[in-house]
Parts: structure tokens; C-alpha cells; sequence
């Protein structure tokens, strides 16, 4: 479980097939940037740009993780070298709820239509395909490459989020452009509530 608060900013330093498998996944190995390692071990769960992964290795600032296939088909963003990833460890009972909760499962990817400033900050646009639309809700949590934000705006299947400089600075939401891809958790509260009415 997770927060989408993002704790450091890594990068994707290697990429090769993963050993002793067939369903052509991939093994990562990815700078933790400023994130401290010196707690977690192999077995721990550390949210890749949204996408919860298990730990495989670590060496130094290292850590390495397995990405099956059916995961690359459905998240976008973990398949380039040199490509920057927000990094979020797994919480622990005793930590603060800071953003929302958050499973690590990607839900779907959608596209940025507009990135723009606005005064001080950044309106996101973001067009999300029809299945998760219905958990989108005005003043609702989302979680855009693993970062927790609220949803201010929804016209249709695009909503809008505005990104202050903070999490500008400290998240690879910068590096956004109309067109790119994302991936999206939607609020599970609300997939679950969605679920228990039948909708």
C-alpha cells in the first residue's frame, strides 16, 4: 500500500529480459536517486511510477525488480533506458496518510491533452479512457504516474488536476507534453463503492 506522495525521482539504468522466464518480461535496474535503501530488502514493495514492483536485488543505490508482460501491457513508461520514475516505498501502519490510499495498480493510461502554467502552478489536462471515468468524481483523489492528486474539473472522459511548483519540482510530472502517455489509479474507495451499488 501506498500514499502517492513520491519520495525521490530514479532512473531506469538497465533493461534485460528476466532470467529463467517465457512470458517476455523485463528486469529493471533503477537509481533510487534520494530515496534511502538502507531499509528495505528483496521481498519489499517500492511503487515505480505508480506501479507497484517487487525487489529482487539491491546493490548501493541500486535495486532491481521484474516486470511480467501482462504489467508492461497495461502501464506505460518502464520500458526505456534512462527514462526518470517517481519512486514511493511501501507504507508502514505507523506513517502518515499524506496523499490517498493508494494500491499500486495501474487502472489504465490515458493522454495528456493541455500542460500549461497558470500564475504560479500547472493545469493538467488528461483524457482517461471510458472504463475508469466513472470513478472520477470533483474533488476526488487520482494518481497520475504514482503521484496522489485532485481531480478539480471533469468534462466528459478528461479531468483536470493543477500542479503546484513543490510537486513540480520534487515529482517527473514537469516532463509532461500533450500527447504522452500516463498511468492512472483511480480512488479505490470509489471502485469499491461502485461495486458493492453494482455500477
Amino acid at each position: 500500500m501506498f500514499t502517492g506522495i513520491i519520495q525521490a525521482v530514479g532512473e531506469i539504468k538497465q533493461i534485460q529480459p528476466v532470467q529463467g522466464h517465457s512470458d517476455n518480461g523485463l528486469s529493471l535496474g533503477i537509481s533510487a536517486g534520494k530515496m534511502d535503501l538502507s531499509d528495505v530488502m528483496a521481498g519489499d514493495s517500492i511503487a515505480v511510477n505508480g506501479v507497484c514492483l517487487t525487489v529482487t536485488t539491491l546493490t548501493g543505490g541500486l535495486f532491481t525488480v521484474d516486470v511480467s508482460q501482462e504489467t508492461l501491457s497495461c502501464i506505460q513508461g518502464l520500458d526505456q533506458v534512462g527514462m526518470r520514475v517517481n519512486l514511493e516505498k511501501a507504507m508502514r501502519l505507523s506513517d502518515r496518510l499524506g496523499g490517498h490510499l493508494v494500491s499500486g495498480h495501474v487502472d489504465a493510461t490515458g493522454t495528456v491533452v493541455k500542460f500549461e502554467p497558470i500564475g504560479e502552478s500547472f493545469v493538467l489536462i488528461i483524457q482517461a479512457p471510458e472504463s475508469i471515468s466513472r470513478y472520477l468524481t470533483h474533488k476526488g483523489s487520482i494518481t497520475v504516474n504514482g503521484v496522489s492528486l485532485t481531480v478539480n474539473q471533469i468534462v466528459g472522459n478528461e479531468f483536470s488536476v493543477n500542479l503546484i511548483p513543490h510537486t513540480l519540482a520534487v515529482t517527473t510530472l514537469q516532463e509532461l507534453a500533450p500527447g504522452m502517455r500516463v498511468n492512472l489509479e483511480t480512488d479505490m474507495l470509489a471502485r469499491y463503492v461502485a461495486r458493492l451499488l453494482n455500477i
